[in-house]
């Protein structure tokens, strides 16, 4: 056998021994599956700067080290806003100690009506642990905006009975505040607790 038939024999087995041992070590990790609408790295989503209901401001950098789930609504809401919250603080009682990790963050988008002592109150009813952030109009707008929130008010028989269309999901961030999910509306309490699960175990 000649030198060059030679040495492409031995870099073929090179080869071939190399892929093997590859095939044989430790897999790639495997890329997280998500229920939610896998929204990492949106340019969006990236700041939220109001007021919670003692007057003290709050950033997303607040609730680092933990797994944020940010909700605009409003308390008058008749279905979206209260099943989302409650959904949200079953799946916070359903993790156990890992409960600890998440934190409910609802933003009003109604701030004429929603006063600091109504939005505490609200949101008490689902979690202690629950904040609520109340800007005014100018704020609450901007705040929208840098979400890509859609919200709008709608007239009713009087102008205190007007209800609000909004965005009906909820923005989740994991413990490094980087925005990660948009879990829809309907998702479920059981989907998003493996959502959330997930990006627990992220760490």
């Amino acid at each position: 056998m000649d030198r060059t038939r030679r040495r492409l024999l031995n870099a073929v087995a090179a080869l071939g021994a190399a892929a093997l041992a590859a095939g044989c070590g430790p897999s790639a990790p495997k890329q997280a599956h998500f229920n939610s609408i896998d929204i990492s790295g949106a340019e969006y989503a990236r700041a939220l700067d109001l007021p919670d209901t003692d007057g003290h401001m709050r950033h997303l950098s607040d609730f680092k080290g933990k797994v944020t789930v940010v909700f605009f609504g409003y308390t008058q809401c008749p279905d979206v806003c209260p099943t989302t919250m409650l959904e949200l603080a079953q799946v916070k009682k359903a993790l156990g100690a890992d409960g600890a990790k998440v934190q409910g963050v609802f933003v009003t988008i109604d701030p004429a009506r929603d006063t600091p002592q109504v939005l505490k109150a609200y949101v008490r009813n689902f979690s202690p642990d629950f904040i609520a952030l109340r800007g005014d109009d100018a704020q609450t707008a901007a705040a929208a905006k840098s979400f890509k929130v859609y919200y709008a008010k709608v007239p009713g028989a009087t102008p205190q009975s007007y209800t609000m269309d909004h965005t009906a999901g909820s923005y989740v961030f994991d413990e490094e505040g980087r925005v990660r999910l948009f879990t829809r509306f309907g998702t479920g309490a059981d989907k998003l607790k493996q959502d959330l699960q997930e990006l627990l175990r992220e760490g």
